[in-house]
């Protein structure tokens, strides 16, 4: 049995149906990020894993869904999926070629991963990064870890001048010698 809408409902219909199946996708996506953020936290502070990797696998998370869900809403407007495949194929090939070509940036990236699992070092500790062998290189304390660079707090030269920056490609944490303080009071709470 069908249960007859008024007439001015009737041709709103095409458009709320739609509206309220948005909405809910909308909804649905942001509870799962919710549920994801509560997940990661909890596994990263059980198994003691650095704040970065989480907020990473977080964000990566959250891009998925985000795509997912773009995918999920367009389909429900009526734009076509072979449509977006084709237009998501063509922009890979090219990103492909872009990243082939950035191929140093690439070598940060990853390089950023290694240092997250490998952890060479980690935040607020003193580095020095050595040119061959006991020649003094970069020398500084670590304030952030980024996709690309890893900035180093220079200590200040002592005659009234600020502490300096320097922001280090990740990959030359693999290339070079590390030299590494740490701090006797860190060491001693954990």
């Amino acid at each position: 049995m069908k249960i007859p809408f008024p007439p001015l409902l009737q041709d709103w219909l095409g458009v709320i149906l739609p509206a309220a199946q948005v909405l809910l996708i909308l909804l649905l996506t942001r509870l799962l990020q919710l549920l994801l953020k509560r997940l990661i936290g909890r596994a990263a502070a059980r198994y003691d894993l650095p704040p970065e990797l989480a907020m990473g696998v977080r964000r990566v998370l959250n891009t998925v869904l985000l795509m997912a869900a773009t995918l999920l809403i367009l389909e429900r407007l009526g734009v076509s999926g072979t449509v977006l495949w084709t237009a998501f194929t063509g922009f890979a090939t090219v990103g492909a070629v872009a990243f082939f070509a950035a191929w140093s940036v690439l070598s940060n990236i990853f390089c950023t991963f290694l240092i997250f699992i490998v952890r060479p070092f980690r935040l607020y500790e003193t580095v020095e990064l050595l040119e061959n062998g006991e020649k003094p290189g970069i020398k500084g304390k670590v304030i952030d870890v980024n996709l690309l660079y890893t900035t180093l707090q220079e200590e200040s030269a002592g005659d009234g001048a600020p502490a300096t920056s320097v922001q280090v490609p990740n990959n030359w944490f693999f290339q070079r010698g590390i030299r590494r303080w740490r701090d006797a009071q860190r060491i001693a709470g954990s």
